[in-house]
């Protein structure tokens, strides 16, 4: 089990993509940190299934906008599990609009949760990393960061700038032993999907033919994690099907 003694915060894991990487790093070994804001039911499920896994696991309530709740979290899974090797930062939300019909709350939420909740999850886990001399973060992107989609203005902006912050803080410290990298899924099928309009039409576009899955995305970031991808940081990789060549 190539992640056999090591400790993972997934934020944003109680379903969709957030909950495959959590049960897959887990199955390959590691104790995992399930972060949720609201759905705790759903939470405790995946805690209770990486716990089948033969791993520690356990679930911690917090909101990654709130900076004082992220460093309570930290706080939380360093007690319980002993510290943090790998972050993967995923929680997301979307209020898509056009711009002209975006209220402030739209804008604000999104990037707040999309962008400055990764920093500040990054931030309350980088000083221990550095100090230990290792460590993994993997952002979880979005090709809307990439290319920009219409009636994503917030998202896309969000998505953007954490792509940037991904290959900031690599340069920062990869002498330190800690990778940082980003996977940009595009149509993969979760709950944000299912309200998607035209599905048809953008299906068109993709050359696989199909949209992606979750678990699609947790065997990328598996790979991100593990020492199989040790000359990889500062990278993004599309998971599109080849939607943006």
């Amino acid at each position: 089990m190539e992640l056999s003694g090591k400790v993972a915060l997934v934020t944003g894991a109680s379903r969709g993509i957030g909950k495959e990487i959590a049960l897959l790093l887990a199955r390959n070994g590691a104790d995992v940190a399930i972060n949720f804001r609201s759905r705790e039911r759903e939470a405790e499920e995946v805690k209770e299934a990486a716990i089948k896994s033969g791993r520690r696991a356990i679930a911690v309530k917090a909101s990654v906008s709130d900076v004082h709740e992220v460093e309570s979290m930290v706080k939380t899974v360093n007690e319980e599990l002993g510290k943090i090797d790998i972050l993967v930062n995923n929680a997301g939300i979307v209020h898509d609009k056009l711009l002209v019909n975006m209220s402030d709350s739209d804008l604000l939420e999104v990037i707040q949760t999309n962008l400055i909740g990764a920093i500040n999850c990054a931030r309350s886990v980088i000083f221990s990393m550095m100090r230990r001399k290792s460590g993994r973060i993997v952002n979880i992107a979005s090709l809307s960061g990439i290319t920009g989609f219409a009636g994503q203005t917030n998202y896309s902006a969000a998505k953007g700038g954490l792509i940037a912050f991904t290959k900031s803080l690599a340069k920062e410290v990869a002498l330190l032993g800690i990778r940082v990298n980003a996977v940009a899924p595009g149509f993969i099928e979760t709950d944000m999907l299912e309200n998607l309009q035209k599905k048809d039409e953008i299906m068109k576009y993709i050359p696989l033919g199909r949209f992606g899955k979750p678990e699609e995305v947790a065997e990328v970031v598996l790979f991100l994690v593990s020492d199989r991808s040790d000359y990889l940081t500062g990278q993004v990789i599309k998971i599109d099907g080849g939607l943006v060549m």
